[in-house]
């Protein structure tokens, strides 16, 4: 592929230097480039990342032959000249790898909270059921029988087409995906021809980079507005839209889509709903109530928020034509989810429960589940990210406090931000509950240790915030941290001490 072919993808544009390079890979990421490729030159949104045109000569260093750029640079190899080298990426993107998404069944899941859980077990049933599956998302991305570590649930354009492709080339028909409202919003999925489009729920987050919660919500509208603008009598060709009908956002997305809107729920009328719910430590179970039929739902997942992730993932595999019977029973055999609500057990007469919860709603919502079947206290370990939404700071010690009776407030992902400043923000929501315990400890090995000495038979230790990640980021650099680890070290210690 030379770049004439390229140029020609785009009407608005310009070359300057020899359109008849040849060009064999696609980058954004200067550490990435192999000779031969060409780079974009994006520009930087919001303040994240850096503008690309200022790597431009490192990245012909590294052995780029041609450059996509939106102003010109100081140096000597062709040039691709356009209005908008985010949406050239996702343009060029998806033809270097011949439109992978075309040739596979791709379903795309967005909202605040939910949207891993809801993956895995979708993924789980379609495979389970026999189809060949891929999945992208917070916890990795899944090629054939391979997991990739990944740095965002969302790639940017190279690297998603590129895996789109790697999974058409092992046969995978079908592609569960994450899709955050950054990503929406910077364009990563542009040019993604998505077959079905699952709405989990819409509470406060990231209004550190869409502004407000209207701009947040209208991101995550574009997933939706992408969908079902043409029909087909294939039945390979339908499109559709999964809605959590007791959101109250999911009126808005209905009316961005002329896809088939299937609903779930447990208060409103759905074409999917629960009844009779019953939780407890060990899952949930409930009567499901659906458009093919009813049947009686086990899980080992626990927490009433995961009926609604259950709930999605039966409405998004029932489309697809996976039986209810088969739904049922695949249900059963799901485990806990890495991450989420996933205990810590190496034999204590206590519980430790690592969650991935960051938001307010998050954190209410894994609280409020652990209250359910706590016998004795709950004691909690939490931070907030640095660089990140301060507004949700002081509501979620506000949260911890409320439905906690010993907190330990730490560092999460502080980034360039000062920790002890991130804990002061969150402690202003904690000082007016006086009947909470709270201590803030800047390092989160020893506020996890401290929770764990301080646990007695019945308590509940939630360890909430970073869930399956495997690292902590403090002053931009990032260090291995696992939180799931820390803790079994710390459990280990004190019983070998006792």
């Amino acid at each position: 592929m030379n770049l004439r072919e390229i140029a020609s993808l785009l009407f608005v544009k310009k070359i300057r230097g020899d359109p008849s390079v040849e060009i064999t890979g696609v980058q954004m990421d200067t550490r990435k480039i192999k000779r031969g490729d060409l780079f974009i030159c994006i520009p930087s949104i919001n303040g994240l990342l850096a503008d690309r045109h200022n790597f431009a000569e490192e990245a012909v260093r590294n052995g780029a032959v041609a450059l996509v750029v939106e102003r010109d640079v100081d140096v000597d190899v062709p040039k691709l000249f356009v209005k908008d080298a985010r949406y050239a990426m996702a343009v060029i993107s998806a033809h270097f790898y011949n439109y992978p998404s075309r040739e596979l069944k791709l379903i795309g899941l967005t909202g605040t909270n939910g949207k891993t859980t809801t993956s895995y077990v979708i993924e789980k049933i379609l495979s389970s059921f026999g189809h060949q599956t891929g999945l992208i998302g917070n916890n990795g991305v899944k090629v054939g029988n391979e997991l990739l570590p990944t740095d965002i649930n969302t790639p940017e354009p190279p690297t998603l087409q590129m895996y789109l492709r790697k999974m058409r080339d092992v046969d995978t028909n079908y592609c569960v995906m994450e899709v955050s409202s950054q990503g929406l919003d910077m364009g990563r999925v542009v040019g993604c021809h998505f077959r079905t489009a699952v709405f989990t729920n819409l509470t406060q987050d990231h209004l550190d980079y869409h502004g407000n919660f209207t701009r947040y919500k209208e991101a995550k509208g574009l997933l939706f507005s992408r969908i079902g603008n043409g029909f087909s009598p294939e039945p390979n060709d339908k499109k559709y839209v999964i809605l959590n009908a007791d959101d109250s956002s999911s009126d808005y997305f209905r009316k961005l889509t002329t896809a088939e809107v299937i609903t779930y729920g447990i208060t409103n009328q759905a074409d999917v709903t629960a009844k009779d719910i019953k939780l407890s430590s060990e899952g949930i179970s409930f009567t499901l109530s659906s458009i093919v039929g009813e049947a009686e739902i086990s899980s080992n997942l626990v927490g009433g928020f995961n009926v609604y992730n259950i709930l999605a993932a039966i409405a998004a595999t029932l489309v697809e034509g996976v039986p209810l019977a088969y739904i049922k029973e695949c249900l059963t055999d799901i485990r806990t989810v890495s991450g989420r609500m996933e205990k810590v057990d190496v034999g204590q007469n206590f519980t430790v429960i690592i969650d991935y919860a960051h938001t307010p709603d998050g954190l209410e919502s894994s609280l409020s589940t652990i209250s359910e079947f706590a016998k004795e206290r709950i004691i909690t370990v939490f931070g907030c990210g640095g660089d990140r939404d301060l507004s949700k700071r002081k509501v979620m010690g506000q949260i911890a406090c409320k439905n906690s009776d010993y907190v330990f407030v730490t560092s999460d992902n502080p980034r360039t931000e000062d920790p002890l400043t991130i804990m002061k923000n969150i402690e202003e929501g904690m000082i007016e509950h006086k009947d909470t315990k709270y201590e803030l400890i800047v390092d989160r090995e020893e506020a996890i240790n401290k929770a764990i000495r301080l646990a007695q038979p019945n308590d509940i230790v939630l360890i909430a915030g970073k869930g399956n990640e495997k690292y902590q980021i403090i002053n931009g650099i990032k260090y291995p941290f696992d939180d799931k680890e820390k803790a079994k070290e710390a459990l280990i210690s004190t019983l070998s001490s006792h």
